[in-house]
Formats: structure tokens, C-alpha cells, sequence
């Protein structure tokens, strides 16, 4: 009878670790030694999308590589899909004191990263925000209001309803706006096309929805903003940018001039230059 017992609490175990696994948020690849670093990555993509940056900095950093859920081969997780990442973030800073890091964010992963530092508790000693805006949804819908976004509409319908090939074309010409590099515009195209597809779709509704235009007011530290000159050029850029950070106190705007929305593949050289540039 016992040995039954003990076998039913070891099923038991074994199933609440796992479900437990399928619900987390994200994973995280930690390389390196010495101040940490915090490392996310954009919409569909995974932490690989850092490795060249996370090779020259792991010498000196602790790096901590975020994919988040959904992503790669990380499993996705249930709705609201991105307040439920920014809440698992929060408390991974809390258990591995990462208050002082240095948060790097490209698109998605920078706007998160607007996020959290907006708000009380989430204290880091600066934001690299790549590409990346406070509200992706101003820029993309005319009289945005971020009530009129919800995941179920004719567009995100039709997405979800999408064969593998025809979702595989979309995303491919997608990725060749976002890139300057070709090789890096097919790695870009795979990762689109691993994302699991309630989550490329639900999930960029809630980046749609999130408005942090009047938040940023509220952020302390140092902030430098990278922006990509292309497509539309360098005076478009700086317009778009500071429109959106007009209501944040201080922040320092560079703009990369020979790079599309991937600024770490198009530019590498400059890109690392400003972020070695930031890091003590």
C-alpha cells in the first residue's frame, strides 16, 4: 500500500513539474561572468538572435538570454500572453537580484523593457532599447485607441487560418523589410515561421494594445535608443522617435544610418560601439 502511495505522489510530482515547465514564460540562457546583463529579443525571435553580441560581451557580463514563450522551441503559454512575460520577468529580476542590470531590447524586447522599467520595483542601472517603440500601435493603426484592439478580428481570423505555406510567404516578404542582410533575412523568416501561431497572433495583439507613450514619463535611468535610418531615412526616423518619447524626461537617441529594424546584423560594428560605449 505504501509503495502504491509513494507512486501515485511521485506521478503527481512528476506532472505538477510538469505542467509547471509548460507554463513558464520564458527560458533563459545565462553566459558569462560579471555585471549582469539582460538580453531580449524581438517579436518571434530567439535569444540566438543575440549570439554575436552575447560572444563579445559574455567576456566581461553575466549575459542573461531571454526566449520567450511561444518562441523557438520554448512551449507557448496561455492569454494574455505579454503581461504574463513582463510579470515572469519581474520575478526572475527578484530571485537572481538583477535590480542593477543592464536591460538590451530589440523591438518587442525593447518596448518590454519600457515597460517594466515604468513601473515601481523594476529598478536597472540603464535601458538599451533597439528599434523599438512605446506604441507600436500608434505607428501601425490611424486614431489608434488601445480599447479597439482584441484578438478577435477579421485579421487575426484570417492569419490563424493560413496554411503553412501561404503563412511561410507572408512572413518571408515580411522579413525582407527588416533586414539588410540576406542570410540574416532567412534565419529571421525561420524564426517567424517556428512561432506558434496563437501566439504570433494573440501575442502581437497584446504588443498592439500596449500604449507606454504617457509611461515613459516615469522612467529614471539612462535610456540610449538605437533606431534604424531604413526604409523611410534618418529625418523620418528621428521624427517617428521623438514623437513617441516626446513625454520621457531624458533619453539619448542615436540613429543607425546602414541598417533596417535589425540594426545588430546590418551594423554590427556601430551597434556594439554603442552598447560597449554604456557598459562600465
Amino acid at each position: 500500500m505504501n509503495t502504491i502511495k509513494k507512486a501515485v505522489a511521485i506521478f503527481i510530482l512528476t506532472l505538477s513539474i510538469s505542467i509547471n515547465a509548460q507554463n513558464e514564460p520564458f527560458r533563459v540562457l545565462v553566459r558569462g561572468k560579471g555585471e549582469p546583463v539582460l538580453l531580449f529579443p524581438g517579436f518571434s525571435c530567439t535569444g540566438d538572435v543575440w549570439s554575436s553580441v552575447v560572444s563579445e560581451l559574455s567576456q566581461n557580463y553575466e549575459c542573461h538570454v531571454f526566449t520567450f514563450a511561444g518562441f523557438g522551441d520554448v512551449p507557448a503559454i496561455e492569454t494574455p500572453w505579454l503581461p504574463k512575460i513582463k510579470e515572469g520577468v519581474k520575478q526572475y529580476i527578484e530571485d537572481h537580484n538583477l535590480s542593477k542590470s543592464t536591460l538590451i531590447g530589440h523591438s518587442l524586447g525593447g518596448t518590454l523593457g519600457l515597460w517594466l522599467a515604468s513601473e515601481k520595483g523594476a529598478e536597472f542601472n540603464q535601458l538599451i532599447i533597439v528599434d523599438a517603440l512605446p506604441s507600436i500601435g500608434a505607428l501601425m493603426i490611424p486614431n489608434f485607441k488601445s480599447e479597439d484592439i482584441v484578438y478577435d478580428n477579421p485579421y487575426n481570423q484570417n492569419i490563424l487560418a493560413m496554411s503553412d505555406e501561404d503563412f511561410g510567404k507572408m512572413v518571408e516578404g515580411m522579413a525582407s523589410a527588416m533586414s539588410m542582410n540576406t542570410e540574416a533575412q532567412k534565419q529571421i523568416a525561420n524564426w517567424m515561421k517556428m512561432t506558434d501561431r496563437k501566439t504570433y497572433v494573440y501575442g502581437y495583439s497584446d504588443l498592439l494594445k500596449l500604449d507606454l507613450r504617457e509611461d515613459v514619463a516615469s522612467i529614471t535611468v539612462p535610456v540610449r535608443v538605437l533606431a534604424a535610418a531604413k526604409p523611410y531615412g534618418k529625418e523620418m526616423a528621428r521624427k517617428t522617435y521623438e514623437e513617441q518619447y516626446r513625454n520621457m524626461g531624458s533619453y539619448d537617441l542615436r540613429i543607425a544610418e546602414n541598417a533596417a529594424h535589425f540594426i545588430m546584423y546590418d551594423d554590427p560594428k556601430w551597434f556594439m560601439n554603442q552598447v560597449s560605449e554604456l557598459l562600465p
